[in-house]
């Protein structure tokens, strides 16, 4: 029951999150309750030792779940992350990083989604992630 496409997704994006544009995110995959999100990571998505930083698989994590929760509930803009649980596995090389999220728990107030993320060196994961988002009581916050 797809609330949202991936391109309402994108548009409603470059409305209330500009930035999200040049981070060049690609929804692969998008159904009821998965995402398959990717992007090539750049060398401000690096750190020393030239692997992936944390912020920017943080960063990925967060929008899959986002992205995922907005094909469901629609453009509600002022859903906010509330927890996210991150397990760095091993060492990401720069690349095409992947998302792989899923839909764990819908509720009215609450939206819980587990996310993997892989680089395309290894079908071995690099980081498990689970996310808490809040979705404000019914209430127009479209923009």
């Amino acid at each position: 029951m797809t609330a949202m496409t991936a391109p309402e997704i994108f548009a409603l994006m470059h409305k209330v999150f500009p930035t999200v544009k040049a981070m060049n995110f690609e929804i692969e995959q998008l159904d009821d309750d998965t995402i398959t999100l990717s992007r090539h990571t750049t060398d401000q998505d690096l750190r020393p030792g030239h692997t992936i930083s944390g912020p920017a698989m943080m960063t990925m994590v967060d929008t899959a779940a986002y992205f995922l929760i907005l094909s469901r509930i629609g453009p509600e803009a002022l859903a906010v992350t509330t927890n996210l649980n991150i397990n760095f596995l091993r060492k990401p090389v720069p690349g095409k990083l992947t998302a792989r999220g899923e839909l764990l728990k819908l509720g009215k107030r609450l939206v819980i989604v587990e996310v993997s993320l892989y680089t395309e060196a290894s079908d071995k994961r690099v980081a498990h992630a689970t996310v808490t988002y809040s979705i404000p009581p019914h209430t127009s916050s479209q923009p």
